[in-house]
């Protein structure tokens, strides 16, 4: 029994409670929803869960530092224009080159972000919140108020959404959805067995502590911020693909529902704890809210955003409460099931000290 307390940690509980948040929403909406339970409800879901999914693993990056970035939302609108513009004018660029040039985009504005914070010591949310307005200002001005329409894309780029690698019954697996689940794994490897990963821990644990041990503070913020642009830039290719039509609005709000499921997952907004997979978790919760809400029309736009912004209030408040008290009894625990030696050798250094 012991052993089995040791191996459950905090995190952990939350990631259970949205496997049963998110099985509760869809019992609920296919109890009010006629023909809810479709393959057309979860290719929309499916679809819109592989984009915020690459966004959210971004995110989780910074957040676990106890950082942010508010310009999610206008660097993923900024590089679906501009891939889109530039595969228009040109139907020959390899596919390979498309994502690459994405990918670049984005982690260049990400790497403007990651400089400002770092080396400029300017908050994380005061300066992403500039970068957002920026970011989509350089999106007006460079779209002219033209718009990237789906007959001047090339036919790769307009299969790509519907193309599928497997089929489970009638409910077909899109390429989108397992590059997404891709994103999700090699990252949750990266923070659980890299020692960058356990940087970022530590740094939103106690940035003064990670600092004093002699860590890169400065350059792991950089490599995160510029990692999280690259995976927006990565998402900004994928919304192209689904959407085609790209307007100067394109992903606006949408960092709303990245740091909605992010929190909502269980990455601690205070930072030092959280994983992919709780991110990914909240991201299925928020699509699937947001994507059977469209459907029911009991509920207007304006408070599908307000729902978005009560589940963030109600996941901060969960974390700075009940979890904190989860993970300080985790804490106790795990010293009462110290070997005596063990705890000998503590009461010996500390009195030595």
């Amino acid at each position: 029994m012991d052993k089995i307390r040791r191996t459950i940690r905090p995190e952990q509980i939350r990631e259970v409670i949205l496997l049963f948040l998110i099985l509760l929403a869809v019992i609920f909406f296919g109890t009010q929803i006629e023909g809810y339970y479709s393959p057309r409800t979860f290719t929309r879901v499916s679809a819109s869960i592989a984009i915020l999914a690459v966004v959210a693993v971004g995110q989780t990056l910074v957040v676990l530092m106890r950082h942010i970035d508010l310009s999610v939302g206008s660097i993923v609108g900024f590089t679906a224009y501009f891939v889109g513009t530039q595969i228009a004018d040109n139907n020959d660029i390899l596919p390979l080159a498309a994502v690459l040039m994405a990918v670049g985009v984005g982690g260049l504005m990400g790497l403007v972000n990651g400089a400002i914070i770092a080396y400029g010591r300017v908050p994380a949310i005061i300066t992403t919140l500039g970068t957002l307005a920026i970011y989509r200002t350089l999106l007006v001005e460079y779209s002219d108020a033209q718009t990237v329409i789906t007959s001047s894309l090339p036919p790769w780029l307009i299969e790509l959404p519907r193309k599928n690698l497997f089929a489970i019954g009638e409910f077909e697996v899109r390429l989108m959805v397992i590059i997404a689940l891709v994103v999700v794994v090699t990252f949750q490897l990266v923070i659980t067995y890299l020692s960058y990963g356990r940087r970022l821990y530590a740094i939103g644990s106690n940035p003064e502590a990670a600092r004093i041990a002699g860590m890169p503070l400065q350059r792991t913020i950089l490599t995160a911020y510029a990692l999280c642009g690259g995976l927006c830039g990565l998402a900004g290719f994928m919304f192209l693909a689904r959407f085609g039509n790209i307007t100067v609005v394109a992903a606006q709000g949408m960092e709303l529902q990245v740091v909605a499921a992010v929190v909502v997952g269980g990455v601690n907004i205070f930072g030092g704890s959280g994983t992919m997979l709780g991110a990914l978790l909240g991201t299925v919760l928020i699509a699937t809210l947001e994507q059977s809400l469209l459907r029911w029309p009991v509920i207007s736009e304006f408070w599908r955003d307000a729902l978005l912004g009560l589940l963030i209030l109600l996941a901060v408040a969960s974390d700075a409460v009940i979890l904190k008290r989860l993970r300080n009894l985790w804490a106790q625990r795990e010293r009462e099931a110290r070997p005596e030696s063990e705890k000998l050798q503590v009461k010996e250094g500390s009195r030595v000290a």
